[in-house]
């Protein structure tokens, strides 16, 4: 004789008809997502309001070391690879439900409300006022901040190196000194005089120098684009 399967499914219908009332059942139900929806809405709430200086009240002893993560060290990747580091309310896209998840389990686990988060993320993400990575973050208090989530595609490897003019007044001097000589190597010898001396390749290096300079700084002043140490913090995308 074979042993008729096991259907799980009636067996949870039997459990449910045995537990709480069908209308009672509902109403529990409804209430739950109601209150998970409320909480949602106030996270969200909090995510576009501007409170820079908010203190969350983390309990520190839960925290994990690896997330926590000084001004300073925000500040110096920020010049490094050329990101902003601002209030969330600025970032253009939704913050993905992964990242409502764990402010929702921090809050759980910590006892608190979370408020003042931000966004580090390339500027191109901000919706900037006229003057593919981000981490949200949240204040713990006296500069530090906590990681809660990162999303989206790591930065281009060679990001650092692509954007390393921008940093400072330095780095994009150089630059130009750089392009300067190696547009001057490619000036054949001998296409102003026959002599070729060496006076005659600075002269040329120096209108080379000139040339390129006045471009740059033309470009700089154009298109707004100040150095990293000038933009990482502002909110305006002329800044």
């Amino acid at each position: 004789m074979l042993l008729k399967r096991t259907d799980i499914e009636a067996k949870l219908s039997r459990a449910s008809a045995r537990g709480l009332p069908e209308e009672k059942l509902l109403q529990e139900v409804a209430l739950i997502l109601q209150r998970d929806t409320e909480h949602d809405q106030r996270i969200q709430q909090n995510l576009l309001s501007a409170s820079s200086k908010a203190e969350n009240r983390f309990e520190f002893d839960l925290l994990e070391r690896s997330r926590i993560y000084h001004l300073e060290q925000i500040r110096g990747i920020c010049i490094d690879f050329r990101l902003r580091f601002l209030d969330a309310k600025f970032f253009k896209g939704a913050i993905p439900p992964e990242g409502l998840s764990e402010i929702k389990r921090l809050e759980k686990e910590h006892g608190c409300e979370l408020k003042g988060f931000k966004v580090l993320a390339p500027s191109r993400l901000f919706k900037l006022e006229d003057k593919d990575d981000p981490i949200l973050f949240a204040p713990i208090g006296n500069g530090y901040y906590y990681l809660i989530h990162k999303w989206g595609n790591d930065l281009h490897p060679l990001r650092k190196w692509l954007v390393w003019p921008f940093k400072n007044i330095v780095n994009r001097a150089a630059l130009v000194l750089l392009l300067s000589y190696l547009a001057t190597l490619m000036v054949p010898d001998g296409l102003f005089s026959k002599s070729g001396s060496a006076a005659e390749f600075w002269i040329i290096f120096f209108f080379m120098f000139k040339s390129i300079a006045a471009v740059v700084i033309f470009y700089g002043f154009a298109l707004g684009k100040n150095f990293n140490s000038a933009i990482w913090n502002s909110k305006y995308f002329n800044a």
